[in-house]
């Protein structure tokens, strides 16, 4: 272990294949719960002797028992007694009473002889599990082995660290980069396998963000359809400055069915009052994006906020540096109009350094469509 800053900072040791195949398998786990599990993180965990699985186990819903627990009850479960094994979890088991008690007790109470974590958990409350359990005598480890593992609780560890909610967006494209045509025509670029995958997407988000423009071209319900379960029930939040939207618009008549937000720069009279509005201070033309983005941290204790903006939203996030992570949808179609609408605008960048840069996670096809996950570029 290191110091810097004044907290302890963990030193990564394990980086061997049984290490990663580990902690991997216990990430594949915890991504089971994205969406039932926030405030909280997704967290997963394995237990092994010699490279075989004695149990598994992952934080299921929020309030519920930790991932730690869950795989210690089904290590006996099987008939395995986890004495001297050795425990893989994506996060540092925590060492506080919460809704649930620390999972350093029940890990030095099992006689576990290793704990092996792929994030160190950046809570003030929660953090130094690793401390708690090497005082007990138990080997506790951090191992980036897994990348799957380490970046599972990105969102988690942003919240912590900026007071941010993970914001994350999505636009569909054309192969020249065009999201519209000259006349704002979007519907429908990509395939219907690859708009099943954006309901799955609102499914799991707390929030839904739109700009003005959108609600003016589409009216668009933003709600997350077709799918096997709605994880949470996303508000859907309106970024304006002055009163462009009508008040018919189809967002303001369902918001008392779908929670409905309107973040803007002064409040209005003529929307129904299930529609909650959040004055934020105005930037430019505009309103300040970066405490939009805070105030539905602050106000609806959102973690995960999905943006499916036109180019001027966008392009203020991009300046901003607020997109956390990124799904663009890809499709086999050119238009090659200069007219086009591009996927995000407003910025001066007069060289490539002044670029936003993400890094690709996955590409995935979807039919004829590709879907490119991208990540926010960390310099190593």
């Amino acid at each position: 272990m290191s110091e810097r800053g004044g907290q302890t900072e963990e030193v990564p040791h394990p980086s061997g294949a049984r290490a990663a195949r580990a902690l991997a398998r216990a990430a594949r786990l915890a991504i089971r719960a994205l969406g039932d599990v926030e405030p909280n993180p997704a967290v997963g965990c394995v237990i092994e002797r010699d490279g075989q699985l004695l149990g598994a186990g992952h934080h299921r819903r929020f309030g519920s028992a930790h991932a730690e627990r869950e795989a210690l009850g089904d290590c006996r479960r099987r008939g395995h007694d986890p004495r001297g094994a050795t425990v893989y979890c994506t996060l540092e088991p925590c060492c506080h009473h919460g809704k649930q008690p620390p999972c350093t007790d029940a890990l030095i109470e099992s006689g576990v002889a290793r704990v092996v974590f792929a994030r160190t958990d950046p809570g003030r409350a929660s953090g130094g599990g690793a401390a708690v359990l090497r005082k007990a005598g138990i080997r506790a480890e951090l191992s980036l082995a897994s990348p799957l593992a380490t970046h599972l609780s990105d969102p988690f560890v942003h919240r912590v660290r900026t007071g941010k909610p993970w914001v994350f967006a999505k636009w569909a494209q054309t192969l020249d980069g065009r999201i519209a045509t000259r006349t704002g025509e979007s519907q429908w670029i990509t395939g219907p396998l690859m708009r099943r995958r954006v309901h799955r997407l609102r499914s799991r988000a707390d929030a839904v963000l739109v700009g003005a423009g959108t609600v003016i071209a589409d009216d668009p319900s933003l709600t997350a359809r077709d799918v096997r379960r709605v994880r949470r029930l996303a508000a859907r939040v309106v970024v304006e400055s002055g009163a462009r939207t009508s008040p018919r618009a189809g967002l303001y008549a369902t918001a008392h069915e779908t929670p409905t937000v309107l973040v803007t720069t002064g409040r209005r009279n003529d929307l129904p009052e299930c529609v909650r509005q959040i004055v934020v201070p105005g930037s430019g033309d505009g309103v300040d994006i970066e405490r939009a983005v805070l105030a539905l941290g602050d106000e609806l204790d959102a973690c995960l906020v999905m943006v499916e903006a036109g180019p001027r939203i966008l392009g203020s996030l991009i300046e901003r540096d607020l997109i956390d992570e990124a799904f663009v949808h890809l499709a086999p179609s050119v238009l090659g109009d200069s007219e086009a609408l591009a996927a995000a605008v407003g910025r001066d960048a007069p060289r490539l350094a002044d670029a936003g840069r993400f890094r690709l996670v996955r590409a995935k096809p979807l039919a004829d469509d590709i879907e490119l996950h991208y990540r926010r570029f960390v310099e190593p």
